[in-house]
C-alpha cells in the first residue's frame, strides 16, 4: 500500500501534459532520473489507467492482498495451534468456518471503500465489534485502519472526526484486553501502539488527498491557460483582421471613389474641354499610384524581412492638405481649418485623425457628390481634439438627407478608431441638407502607478 501511494502520488495521467523540466538542471533531483523512479512511476501510471478502466478489479486486488497477508497467517496457525501460550488462552479460538465469517465480514466492505467509505468504515467496525466481543484476535483487523484511511481519502472532510472518533474508541477496550493478555504490555503501551497506527493511517490518507487536490489544481490551471491562451491568440486574429480591414477600406475605399469622379468627369469633359479630360486622366494615374503605395507599405509589414518594400511613415495631420487637394481635383470645395498645437500630438492621433477626415471626406464624394462645399475644422480644445467635417450635401437636395438604414464600414471604422483614444464619433445629416461627422479624441494621457503595470 505504500508503494501504491507513492507512486500516486507522484505521477500524473499519461493523458495529461507533463509539468515542464526546469531550465535549471540544478533544480531537478538526481533521483528523478533513476531507473527505479522511472520504472515506479510508468508502474503508477498503467496502475491508474487500468484503474479508471476497471476499478472493481483494484478494489478486489486489496481485499485478496489483505487476505494472503493477515488473514492466511491465522488459518495456518489456528490449524497448527501454534503461537505464544498467553494469546491462547486469552482469546477465544473458533473453528475455521467461524474464523473465515469475521474475516469476510472485516473485509469484504472494503469493496466499496471508495465508492462509500463512510458506509464500508462502519461495516467493519460492526463486525470488529462482534469480533472483540467473542474475545477473538484476529490479524485481519487492520481492515478497519484501511478502512478509516479510505475516509480520509474519498469520504467528505466533516466526516473525518467522527470516523477517527469512533476508530478511537473502538480501540480502547481492545488496548485493555491486551494489557491484560499480555504482561509485559501496560495499558498505555497498548493503547499508544494502537493510537500510532491509527495517526499513520489518518496522515497518510490526509497526504495524498493533498496531493491529488494539488494535482487536479495543476491541472485545470493548464487547462485554464490553454483556454486563455486560445482565446488571447483568436483575439488577436480577430483584432488584426479588423484593423486590417479597416486600413484596407480607408485606403482602397477611399482612392476608388477619388478615381471614380475624376474618371466620370474626364469622361463628360472629354468631348467639351480634352484639356481638362488629360488633366482628369493624370489625376487618376496620380491617386492610382498612391493608393498602390500605401497598400504596399501595408502589406509589406505581413512579407518577410528580405522581401518587404521600404516603408514610409504612417500619415498624419500634416499630410491633410495634400489630402484636401486631391479631394479638390475630383470637385469639391474644401476649406480647411485648424487650431491649437497639432504638430505636438501623439502620431497614433495623427493617424486617427487622419483616417478620420479621409473616411469623411471619401463619404462626402460618394454622397454629395462633386458639387458640394465642405468645411473642414480639427482643434486641440483643453484635454480633447474636435475633429467636424461637414459638407452642404448635392446642390440639388431639398430637404435633409436621410440617415442610413444601416452603418457601413467607414463609420463603424471611424468609430473603432475614435474608441481606441477614449473617443466618440456622431453622424448625422444637417437643416441645410447637408452631412456632418464629429469626433471627440481623449487627449488626456494614460495614469501608471509608480512600479506598476498596465
Amino acid at each position: 500500500m505504500t508503494v501504491v501511494g507513492l507512486v500516486t502520488i507522484g505521477t500524473v495521467r499519461n493523458d495529461e501534459q507533463v509539468t515542464p523540466v526546469p531550465d535549471d538542471p540544478a533544480a531537478v533531483p538526481s533521483w528523478t532520473g533513476s531507473p527505479l523512479v522511472v520504472r515506479l512511476t510508468a508502474y503508477g501510471q498503467r496502475l491508474r489507467q487500468a484503474d479508471r478502466r476497471h476499478p472493481w478489479v483494484l478494489a478486489l486486488a486489496v481485499v485478496a492482498a489483505l487476505f494472503l497477508l493477515f488473514c492466511v497467517p491465522d488459518l495456518v496457525q489456528h490449524d497448527d495451534g501454534d503461537g505464544p501460550d498467553e494469546l491462547r488462552l486469552a482469546f477465544t479460538h473458533l473453528p475455521v468456518a467461524g474464523t473465515l465469517a469475521l474475516q469476510a465480514g472485516l473485509l469484504l466492505p472494503l469493496l466499496w471503500r471508495r465508492r462509500a467509505p463512510s458506509v464500508a468504515l462502519a461495516m467493519t467496525a460492526a463486525v470488529f465489534v462482534v469480533q472483540w466481543s467473542l474475545g477473538v484476535f484476529l490479524r485481519a483487523d487492520v481492515a478497519l485502519l484501511v478502512a478509516l484511511y479510505s475516509v480520509t481519502l474519498h469520504a467528505r472532510l466533516r466526516h473525518l472526526p467522527w470516523a477517527g472518533a469512533g476508530v478511537v474508541a473502538l480501540l480502547l477496550p481492545v488496548a485493555a484486553r491486551v494489557s491484560r493478555a499480555v504482561s509485559a504490555v501496560s495499558f498505555w503501551e497498548a493503547l499508544f501502539f494502537l493510537l500510532t497506527a491509527v495517526t499513520a493511517a489518518v496522515a497518510l490518507g490526509l497526504a495524498v488527498r493533498i496531493r491529488r487536490a494539488q494535482l487536479a489544481s495543476l491541472r485545470d490551471r493548464a487547462r485554464q491557460l490553454e483556454i486563455e491562451r486560445d482565446q488571447r491568440s483568436k483575439l488577436a486574429a480577430v483584432t488584426e483582421r479588423t484593423r486590417m480591414a479597416r486600413e484596407m477600406h480607408d485606403i482602397i475605399g477611399h482612392n476608388l471613389s477619388v478615381i471614380i469622379t475624376l474618371a466620370d468627369g474626364g469622361a463628360y469633359a472629354a468631348d467639351v474641354t480634352p484639356e481638362r479630360s488629360k488633366q482628369a486622366l493624370e489625376l487618376v494615374g496620380d491617386a492610382g499610384r498612391q493608393a498602390l503605395g500605401e497598400l504596399r507599405r501595408m502589406l509589406g509589414v505581413l512579407r518577410e524581412k528580405a522581401d518587404a518594400p521600404e516603408l514610409n511613415p504612417q500619415p498624419g495631420i500634416g499630410d491633410l492638405d495634400a489630402l484636401c487637394t486631391r479631394i479638390r481635383a475630383a470637385g469639391p470645395e474644401i476649406f480647411l481649418r485648424s487650431g491649437g498645437e497639432l504638430d505636438t500630438l501623439d502620431r497614433g492621433v495623427q493617424l486617427m485623425t487622419y483616417r478620420i477626415v479621409q473616411e469623411a471626406l471619401t463619404n462626402t464624394l460618394k454622397h454629395a457628390g462633386p458639387r458640394t462645399r465642405v468645411d473642414v475644422l480639427i482643434a486641440v480644445e483643453g484635454p480633447a481634439l474636435r475633429i467636424r467635417v461637414q459638407d452642404t450635401g448635392p446642390p440639388d437636395a431639398a430637404a435633409p438627407l436621410d440617415p442610413p438604414a444601416e452603418e457601413g464600414h467607414g463609420i463603424a471604422g471611424m468609430r473603432e478608431r475614435a474608441a481606441l483614444y477614449g473617443g466618440t464619433v456622431t453622424v448625422g445629416p444637417t437643416a441645410g441638407g447637408g452631412w456632418v461627422v464629429q469626433a471627440v479624441l481623449d487627449l488626456t494621457p494614460i495614469s501608471v502607478p509608480p512600479g506598476g503595470a498596465l
